[in-house]
């Protein structure tokens, strides 16, 4: 099988992502989508992040009826911080009858050369692009790459977080069982 890997940090999982993974699925000969939770992105402060456990639950929870659509903790099991090559190197060994592919935004696209071993990623995987307002994907010597077309939002899970911080709704910015989770749980009151 095609699969997509959508890394992230996923704090909280909101309708943005959920599109970019359902168009990537309009890419031929992609079969699912991986949402690849990350327990501890390197670029991101671990202060600022709900515990992984609950951002791995919330995802569960939004992509529980959903068939193409997946949940990895596969970086849970993983040294951290999480290094997108090792995962990859990781998958590719315990899956050898699948072919993935990354997904990401054209803002993370911009910056895969800095990435930890970024060669292996550039060199073995291709990569899907989703392209986001104003930040149309330049083309780098060595990378291939593909764009996927769909809507352009501008959701952000820290636009989230700061609603939720300021007593806001949240509803139809997240899935009805994130947001019920988030709730229920008094989740990002104090991040």
């Amino acid at each position: 099988m095609n699969i997509g890997l959508y890394f992230g940090s996923f704090n909280p999982l909101h309708l943005g992502h959920l599109i970019i993974a359902e168009q990537a699925l309009k890419v031929p000969q992609l079969d699912e989508v991986w949402f690849v939770v990350s327990p501890h992105n390197p670029f991101k402060n671990e202060n600022q992040l709900l515990n992984a456990r609950q951002r791995l639950h919330m995802v569960r929870l939004a992509l529980e009826d959903t068939h193409h659509l997946k949940v990895s903790d596969i970086e849970f099991q993983l040294p951290k911080p999480s290094y997108t090559s090792n995962t990859l190197s990781y998958l590719v060994e315990k899956y050898p009858q699948h072919n993935f592919k990354i997904l990401m935004g054209s803002d993370g696209f911009k910056n895969i050369k800095k990435w930890h071993n970024a060669s292996y990623i550039i060199e073995n995987f291709e990569i899907l692009v989703y392209v986001r307002p104003n930040e149309i994907p330049e083309k780098m010597e060595g990378v291939t790459f593909q764009c996927v077309e769909g809507p352009l939002l501008e959701i952000s899970s820290s636009f989230i977080r700061n609603e939720i911080m300021m007593n806001r709704s949240i509803r139809f910015l997240v899935h009805d069982a994130v947001r019920e989770e988030i709730e229920n749980n008094n989740y990002y009151k104090k991040i």
